[in-house]
């Protein structure tokens, strides 16, 4: 598997740095708001990379998504609202896990929130202060960033660049210009902690060495975001991670592209924005992954409805040819497969190594799609001739569609319907399926017991009653 670097700005080879389990950072949100559509964009590419290296390569992943419970926009969102910057934290948390499960993708394995760690972060400082790569003045603390001799390998910024655009405010007591800030000062009615260097709050760069640092190393795999986080976050970030270890930080940095409205950047600032939750109302998740992974993570992508409706007929498309061969084939059991069955059978295997060869570069979606696309429409093709036994060759075709759809979130719907499923609607089943057992109308009973099972549910009679429960995989 290849990978872009942004650190190199070159494909590498990629596998885990212990051949076993990738180490993986994503820059998480700062929870405030509700995400507006453009946030999702890191949160679904990074999300299916990573259920892609699960189920294709093997390799279990350490998934750490920070959580920024504590900063400028939520101390200022919770005095116009007249709340605890925790109280306006907690509420957006939930909101956002609301919208992670809405979205079917699988949680972080990790998800720390910055005001969990804060004694990590007071740790991290002061063994930077220890190191002369920061100093304190007036209850701040800031980094030198020209002690670091490589600040700026990430963005390509050199120093001077950097120094020639900068200012001072009078008010500022850093030695530089391009210092930036470790700690904060407390201020009167925003959060803070005791430190060496006084009551005050760390600043946003130290947040995610820490909890990087914390659940993955000193040397992390692979280290993720937006490209509007190369420079300063990212950057930032090395300076502290490698001045205090003088280890790699991350062996690779990937970095999605923006979502645009009209070839502008969508953000809140602009007011060309669309909250995620309100383009779920209007177009089912599927959908909305679908119109994501249409195009190269790296490269930007404009946002239009018009776009989300060609996904949606794509997925569409998809999906009905899944659900009507498997309403076609259900009950029907096992069939042998006749000889042009068989053939069909055999050439499936080139859509799966055109997704493969796609997604081992650079995480490709747009190919991988190209590859479910004439698979669909060869399965359709098929479909239309094959007769008798040989349409039991479908079976293998839509399996595989799932599969291929799998680490991307798509034409999972179907197999969602189970966790839909609601303890009053199963005890009304059963209590059906025992009345007609107990009228002895027991193929009925049966055909009740079988058509749950298909759908994952097991039916199980004990001497206590019948219970219900999902099907191991």
């Amino acid at each position: 598997m290849r990978l872009y670097n942004t650190l190199t700005r070159r494909k590498e080879e990629f596998e885990p740095q212990d051949g076993k389990t990738v180490r993986m950072y994503v820059c998480g949100p700062t929870v405030y708001d509700h995400l507006h559509i453009g946030n999702l964009r890191p949160v679904l590419v990074f999300g299916a990379l990573r259920r892609y290296m699960e189920l294709f390569k093997g390799w279990p992943v350490t998934y750490v998504q920070n959580i920024t419970d504590v900063d400028d926009k939520l101390i200022a969102r919770a005095q116009e609202n007249g709340e605890t910057v925790a109280e306006v934290a907690a509420r957006y948390t939930e909101a956002y896990f609301q919208l992670l499960d809405r979205l079917g993708v699988v949680p972080p394995t990790h998800s720390p929130r910055a005001t969990e760690h804060i004694s990590g972060m007071i740790e991290l400082v002061q063994g930077l202060i220890e190191k002369g790569y920061a100093y304190e003045k007036g209850g701040d603390v800031y980094f030198r960033v020209r002690a670091f001799k490589e600040y700026g390998k990430l963005s390509g910024r050199s120093v001077d660049e950097l120094r020639s655009g900068a200012r001072i405010a009078a008010s500022d007591l850093k030695e530089d210009p391009l210092d930036f800030t470790l700690w904060k000062a407390a201020k009167p009615g925003e959060p803070k902690w005791e430190s060496p260097w006084g009551e005050g709050r760390p600043g946003w760069h130290t947040e995610c060495v820490v909890l990087s640092r914390h659940y993955l190393g000193e040397t992390l795999d692979i280290h993720a975001g937006g490209n509007d986080l190369i420079f300063p976050h990212h950057e930032n970030e090395i300076a502290q991670a490698e001045a205090l270890t003088g280890k790699v930080f991350s062996r690779f940095w990937l970095h999605n592209g923006m979502l645009t409205v009209n070839g502008e950047k969508m953000s809140k600032s602009l007011g060309n924005f669309a909250y995620a939750y309100e383009v779920l109302e209007r177009f089912d998740p599927e959908t909305v992954i679908y119109f994501y992974l249409s195009r190269h993570y790296r490269k930007p992508l404009d946002y239009s409805e018009t776009a989300l409706a060609e996904a949606e007929k794509a997925v569409d498309r998809a999906r009905t040819l899944i659900s009507e061969v498997e309403a076609e084939l259900r009950g029907a059991g096992e069939e042998e497969f006749g000889e042009a069955g068989s053939e069909f059978v055999a050439g499936l295997s080139r859509f799966k190594e055109k997704y493969l060869e796609a997604m081992d570069d650079d995480f490709n979606t747009v190919g991988a799609l190209a590859a479910i696309q004439e698979l669909v429409s060869e399965t359709n093709r098929f479909r239309a001739e094959a007769v008798g036994a040989d349409r039991g060759a479908l079976r293998e075709a839509v399996s595989l569609l799932r599969a291929l759809g799998a680490p991307l979130g798509l034409f999972q719907a179907a197999e969602k319907v189970v966790t839909g499923l609601t303890d009053e609607l199963m005890e009304l089943l059963i209590e059906l399926r025992s009345e007609l057992r107990a009228k002895r109308e027991f193929e009925l009973a049966d055909r009740i017991r079988d058509r749950l099972k298909e759908i994952g549910i097991v039916l199980k009679d004990t001497p206590q009653g019948t219970i219900w429960q999902k099907e191991e995989a």
